[in-house]
């Protein structure tokens, strides 16, 4: 649920934290290696399983020494502050800084796209990706194997239990694709030697994700050796180390969050993201309007509902044929468009608050309306 463009992979973070446009479409981490399921289903390799080195700087050369083996200044300043202001032993986190390894991969892959290239965008291409037999076929396997689970995450949260099935099925095959990279060289990758200078402001998003990772590590929530996706995501739901300290839930009651290995722990996190992020019990991720001819002027590609019943109405908006006006009706709503840019062309549809509360997880009305329409095949399958 993160990064934009070119992965679907980091999981749950709200505004800045979540990191994708509004819109633009994501695509599966090709780059990770996928690691098995708690399910105990058999890996299957996504990409290759070693990162290629690129030509920024040497590939697993330090990433926050300088020429004489002393960290940099700048790392120095950060893991001070933060060991002050969160009252943190300093030097296991210096020791940990200073293993941390450049990964010339992971650089690469956050990099803009080259000067001149456009990128079209395709709702149909990208939910050919994910809304596809074989991820419908294993959300259902997903769904029956932990169908306790998920119901009991439903009752807990008000998330339904295939939106919740969906979710970790786009982010990661269903705990299939998790990722191989060291979270630690990633974030510290990303934190010190960001590959856009103009973006300085992602540079600072992930230090404060390196922050947080060493703060989990340092209160042995989090192993130093975690691994996850190239942007620092961890587990089946792809949570950044901040979502971690903020959203994930203890599922089983066992004193420790285990995102990758214990289903239940990343069933109960997921929803909890959700709920604490606007989900409403018992409305529709959209609305059953069927919408004017030419809605155009009715979106405003926006991450919050502003919409009314009564204004979309008054714009030629009618119900479809045999709904009526339940809850949705009092909530603000959205109009979403699902575009095909080398056509010019777009699909309509109208959010709820659950739908904007699923760009909270990816900032991108592709991601939201793809876990939908997957969440509604697996249902569709499981009450057969």
């Amino acid at each position: 649920m993160f990064i934009c463009r070119r992965l679907l992979q980091l999981g749950a973070l709200s505004a800045l934290l979540a990191g994708c446009s509004t819109t633009a479409p994501t695509a599966p981490n090709s780059l990770a290696t996928p690691s098995v399921a708690a399910s105990g289903n058999t890996a299957i390799r996504i990409g290759p399983s070693t990162p290629t080195p690129g030509s920024e700087l040497p590939d697993d050369a330090p990433a926050t020494l300088t020429a004489t083996g002393a960290l940099r200044p700048e790392v120095r300043t950060f893991v001070e502050e933060l060991a002050a202001e969160r009252n943190l032993p300093l030097d296991p986190m210096v020791k940990a800084l200073e293993s941390s390894r450049y990964n010339a991969t992971v650089s690469r892959l956050i990099a803009p796209a080259p000067p001149g290239k456009k990128i079209w965008r395709s709702w149909l291409t990208y939910r050919s990706r994910f809304v596809e037999p074989k991820r419908i076929g294993w959300g259902v396997d997903f769904y029956n194997e932990n169908r306790d689970l998920l119901n009991q995450a439903a009752q807990r949260f008000g998330v339904p239990a295939p939106i919740i099935a969906s979710i970790i099925g786009v982010e990661t095959l269903y705990g299939r694709n998790m990722g191989n990279f060291r979270v630690l060289d990633a974030l510290a990758t990303l934190a010190f030697d960001y590959p856009d200078p103009n973006k300085p402001e992602r540079a600072t998003m992930f230090r404060g994700q390196l922050g947080d990772f060493l703060t989990l590590v340092m209160k042995d929530k989090l192993e130093l050796e975690t691994r996850g996706s190239y942007a620092g995501a961890i587990g089946m739901p792809q949570f950044m180390p901040t979502s971690i300290m903020h959203y994930a839930v203890d599922g089983d009651d066992n004193g420790h969050i285990d995102l990758t290995n214990n289903t239940q722990d990343a069933i109960m996190s997921v929803g909890s993201f959700l709920a604490q992020h606007g989900w409403q019990r018992g409305l529709p991720v959209f609305a059953p309007v069927v919408l004017p001819a030419d809605p155009t002027a009715l979106v405003d590609g926006g991450l919050e509902p502003k919409q009314s019943w009564s204004t979309l109405s008054a714009a030629g908006s009618r119900l479809q044929p045999g709904a009526s006006v339940t809850g949705w009706g009092s909530q603000p709503l959205g109009v979403v468009d699902l575009v095909e840019e080398a056509r010019g062309t777009a699909q309509y549809r109208v959010g709820t608050p659950n739908f904007f509360a699923l760009t909270k997880y990816n900032r991108s009305y592709f991601y939201a309306t793809s876990v939908a329409d997957l969440a509604a095949e697996i249902e569709a399958r499981v009450n057969r």
